[in-house]
């Protein structure tokens, strides 16, 4: 148990510092299924990181209505473009020779979301002492930790499937505009069943206003 609580820890920090040793033991050498329990994980922490920062950061960093605040909707948020992201990078990639598997995409994209949580946390409780002229650092920090995330996801996708930096990029560009097409098919799709919905719950009334 305390092999796994370190390994739980360890191996995280050491992929985000080395990152190319770290996505190439996490596809070839690493057990799958610990690998997989660990990217869970993070993406549990990262779920609630942003819930406690939506409700608790400092109101000069804070525009939520705390009274309109939904925990569910903060979780979606987080996990869908985390879906969105592993779904359309494993459609295309499958059409353009990549050799990751939908398993190893989900498992990089996690583990490159570590910076975020590193970073963001300690500013959810930081944000509630800085003064107006600080909130730059507040706002450079996050950048920086998207910016950490943004280059693991190059990393990882480069080493998960076995391409050159430039055919990364361009994967990386075509995943984002699917995420954008997946996106409105999803909007389209309830828009429809709202639709059906409101048509059937309107012949129901006329049907019982007649009978």
């Amino acid at each position: 148990m305390q092999a796994s609580s370190r390994q739980l820890i360890q191996y995280p920090l050491h992929l985000i510092f080395h990152p190319f040793d770290g996505y190439w033991e996490l596809k070839y050498e690493r057990n799958q299924r610990t690998t997989l329990m660990i990217a869970l994980a993070i993406l549990g922490l990262l779920t609630v990181t942003t819930i406690l920062q939506a409700q608790y950061s400092g109101f000069l960093v804070n525009f939520n209505n705390p009274k309109r605040l939904n925990s569910l909707l903060e979780i979606v948020y987080v996990i869908v473009p985390v879906l969105f992201w592993c779904t359309a990078n494993w459609s295309l990639t499958t059409l353009m020779d990549g050799e990751g598997k939908f398993s190893e995409i989900f498992m990089s994209t996690c583990f490159a979301l570590v910076p975020l949580i590193l970073i963001q946390f300690p500013w959810i409780w930081l944000s509630l002492i800085i003064s107006g002229q600080e909130t730059a650092f507040y706002y450079f920090f996050n950048m920086a930790a998207t910016a950490w995330t943004v280059y693991l996801l190059f990393v990882g996708n480069m080493t998960v499937h076995q391409y050159t930096p430039a055919k990364t990029v361009l994967t990386m560009l075509l995943t984002l505009v699917a995420m954008a097409f997946m996106a409105f098919l999803c909007l389209l799709f309830f828009s429809l069943v709202q639709q059906i919905v409101s048509f059937a719950a309107t012949i129901y009334q006329e049907l019982v206003l007649r009978g």
